[in-house]
C-alpha cells in the first residue's frame, strides 16, 4: 500500500503558461523606420549580435566582458549553489544508512549492590549498521525536489539574463563614449572658429574698425564654448571608467580600446521575433516562469507536511567483549521498526504555512505577468524609439546642413563687414547645436538598436555554449 501511495503527489501539478494571445507589440502595423534600417518580422536574434555593429574593438571588449565581469562570475556562482542544493534535494528519496562504532571500556564501583557486577574491568566493542527511510507516501519530498529543479533553472536563466545586460551595457557605453568623443570634437571646431573670428576683430579693433561691444560679444561667444569642454571632457573620463568596469578591472588599469562613431555600422535589417516566440526567448521570463514553478511545487511540499509520515528502519549489530570475536555466533542482533507519525494539534502552524504557499503561488503568477508584459513594453519601446530616430536623424543631417551653410556666408559676409557681430554669433551657435544635435541623434540610434536585441531576449537561445 505505502509503494501504490508514493506513486502519488500531492498539490498542484505545474503547466507552463501559455503565451499572450497578441499577433504585434504595437497598436496597428509596425512600420520599418527607414532611413537605412528595415524590421525583419520573425527573424531571429542573433547570439552574437553585437558583431551587427562591425566593430572589432567592441565584439573583443564585449568578449573581455562576458569572461571577467564580476556580475556575470556572480551569477555562475548562484547557478553552481542552486544545482547543488538541487541535487542534495535528491537525498531523501533513498534510504539513510548509518555505520556506527562503540567501544567502551568499564570499570563498576565495589560499592553496587548487585552481586553479579563483577569489580574487574572490562572492555565491550559494539559495531552496528542502521538504515532509515522515509516513505514519501504524498509526494513531498519529490515536490521539494521539483522545487530546487526550478530553482536552479532560474539561477541558470538569471545568468543567460546577466551576460544579456552585460553585452548591451557595454555596447551603449561604447556608443555613448563614441558619442562624447564626437562632440568633444565638434566642440573644439567652433572653439577654433571662434577664437579665429576673436583674433580678426581684435585687429579690426585695433584699427578702429569694430567696437568694443563687437570685441566682448566674440570674447563671451568663444567663452561659453570653451565652458561646454571641461564639462564633456568629464563624461568622457566617466564613461571610460565605466567601460572598465564593464570589463572586470580596476580603474586604473584602463581599457585600451577606445570608440569613435565612424567605427560603428548601423544595423540595416532588424529582427522583431514573433510575440508568441518572445515569452521563451528573454531570460528573465523564462526565470519568471521558473520561479513559478517552484512557487507550485512549494505548495505540494506544504500539504504534504500535514499528511501522516511513515518511517521504516532496521538496525543490525555485533557486540563482543573482544575485537577477534565480533563475527562469532550468539555476538549478532537486529531490530526492524515502524513509525507511523500525524500532528494532531500545532495551532494552526501547518495549515497557515500551506496558505503562505498559497500566497506566493499567487504572487509568482502575478510577477510572471508583470515580467511578460514589461518586456512587451521594452520591444514597444524599442521599436517606437527606432521609429523616431531613423527621422530625427534625418532632421538633425538637414539641420546641421542648413547650419553649416548659413556660417559659412556669414563667415564669408564677414570679411566685407556686411554683417553684424550679433549674426556671426548666433551663426556659430547654431552650427555648434544642430552638430551636437546630430551627434546625439546617430548615437541615440545606435543605442535603441541595442535596446531593441536586449529587448528581444539577446540571442541567448540560438547559442550552442
Amino acid at each position: 500500500m505505502a509503494v501504490a501511495l508514493s506513486s502519488c503527489a500531492v498539490g498542484p501539478d505545474f503547466e507552463t503558461p501559455a503565451p499572450p494571445t497578441v499577433e504585434r507589440y504595437t497598436k496597428g502595423t509596425t512600420a520599418s523606420p527607414g532611413n537605412g534600417q528595415r524590421f525583419r518580422d520573425g527573424a531571429e536574434v542573433s547570439d552574437r549580435w553585437w558583431e551587427q555593429f562591425r566593430s572589432p574593438r567592441l565584439n573583443g571588449l564585449v568578449e573581455d566582458a562576458l569572461q571577467h565581469n564580476s556580475t556575470i562570475e556572480a551569477a555562475q556562482a548562484a547557478m553552481g549553489v542552486a544545482h547543488y542544493n538541487a541535487e542534495a534535494g535528491v537525498g531523501p528519496l533513498f534510504p539513510l544508512v548509518g555505520l556506527t562504532s562503540n567501544p567502551t571500556y568499564s570499570l563498576y564501583s565495589g560499592n553496587a549492590t548487585n552481586s553479579t557486577v563483577t569489580q574487574a574491568p572490562f572492555s565491550l566493542y559494539t559495531k552496528q549498521v542502521q538504515i532509515s527511510y522515509t516513505l514519501d507516501i504524498w509526494g513531498g519530498a519529490r515536490r521539494n525536489i521539483e522545487s530546487l529543479d526550478a530553482q536552479a533553472e532560474n539561477q541558470a536563466f538569471l545568468m543567460a539574463a546577466a551576460q544579456v545586460m552585460i553585452a548591451a551595457n557595454v555596447t551603449k557605453a561604447a556608443i555613448e563614449e563614441a558619442s562624447l568623443r564626437a562632440q568633444i570634437a565638434a566642440t573644439r571646431l567652433v572653439i577654433g572658429i571662434e577664437a579665429e573670428r576673436l583674433g580678426l576683430l581684435q585687429l579690426q579693433f585695433a584699427k578702429g574698425a569694430v567696437s568694443s561691444l563687437d570685441l566682448l560679444s566674440q570674447e563671451t561667444a568663444l567663452a561659453q564654448a570653451r565652458q561646454r569642454l571641461p564639462a564633456l571632457e568629464n563624461l568622457l573620463a566617466q564613461q571610460r571608467d565605466l567601460l572598465t568596469a564593464l570589463a572586470g578591472r580596476f580603474s586604473q588599469d584602463e581599457v585600451e580600446e577606445t570608440f569613435a562613431l565612424s567605427q560603428f555600422s548601423l544595423p540595416r535589417d532588424l529582427p522583431v521575433s514573433l510575440p508568441a516566440r518572445l515569452v521563451g526567448q528573454r531570460p528573465d521570463i523564462r526565470a519568471a516562469e521558473a520561479s513559478l514553478h517552484s512557487a507550485s511545487a512549494q505548495v505540494g511540499v506544504a500539504l504534504a507536511a500535514r499528511l501522516p509520515s511513515i518511517q521504516l528502519t532496521a538496525a543490525g549489530q555485533t557486540s563482543a567483549f573482544f575485537i577477534p570475536n565480533l563475527f562469532q555466533p550468539g555476538t549478532f542482533g537486529y531490530q526492524l521498526a515502524g513509525n507511523a507519525a500525524f500532528t494532531a494539534f500545532d495551532a494552526f502552524t501547518l495549515q497557515n504555512k500551506q496558505k503562505a504557499a498559497e500566497a506566493g503561488l499567487d504572487q509568482a503568477k502575478a510577477q510572471y505577468r508583470d515580467t511578460v508584459v514589461k518586456a512587451f513594453q521594452n520591444v514597444a519601446d524599442s521599436l517606437h524609439a527606432l521609429q523616431s530616430d531613423a527621422r530625427a536623424v534625418a532632421a538633425a543631417h538637414n539641420a546641421e546642413s542648413a547650419a553649416q551653410r548659413y556660417l559659412g556666408k556669414v563667415r564669408l559676409q564677414q570679411k566685407f563687414g556686411s554683417v553684424s557681430q550679433l549674426v556671426v554669433v548666433d551663426a556659430q551657435r547654431s552650427y555648434l547645436n544642430a552638430t551636437l544635435a546630430r551627434v546625439r541623434a546617430e548615437a541615440q540610434r545606435l543605442s535603441n538598436t541595442v535596446a531593441l536585441y536586449a529587448a528581444l531576449g539577446g540571442g541567448w537561445t540560438t547559442t550552442t555554449d
